[in-house]
């Protein structure tokens, strides 16, 4: 039991990174961080630094952009519900990843593009931009 803890406490942050569920597989959560997705105290990591409980990572994946806090360490990938415990998002981070898809969301509601324009939506367009005159 004293060698699993004590493996748990060196682990790489491209596998915890996968443990805690931010990316599909371990080569991601290392690309990721290599591309510069994954900061430290505002400065690029790299994938064999070791995470300590208390450091604050900023991850982005995919749209979302998070502000983590580590809580735990673990090297072993277990069910969402777990991966969870392993970090807590900050409230700032949450607030800022909600109003970032409320805007996407505010977004994609004006236009639709079903292909090619209708003649009656080609005639508006046309209108719109000025080209009739």
């Amino acid at each position: 039991m004293a060698q699993k803890q004590e493996e748990d406490d060196k682990v790489r942050l491209d596998k915890w990174l996968w443990a805690a569920r931010f990316y599909k597989t371990r080569a991601l959560a290392k690309a990721a961080i290599e591309s510069g997705k994954v900061h430290c105290r505002g400065e690029r990591c790299k994938p064999g630094k070791e995470p300590r409980l208390g450091d604050e990572f900023e991850v982005r994946a995919g749209f979302d952009e998070r502000t983590v806090v580590v809580k735990a360490l673990s090297i072993v990938r277990r069910g969402a519900p777990e991966a969870q415990l392993l970090y807590a998002e900050t409230e700032a981070s949450i607030a800022k990843r909600e109003a970032a898809a409320a805007m996407r969301k505010a977004g994609s509601l004006g236009v639709t593009t079903d292909g090619r324009p209708t003649k009656k939506q080609r005639r508006q367009l046309h209108q719109f931009h000025g080209a009739g005159e």
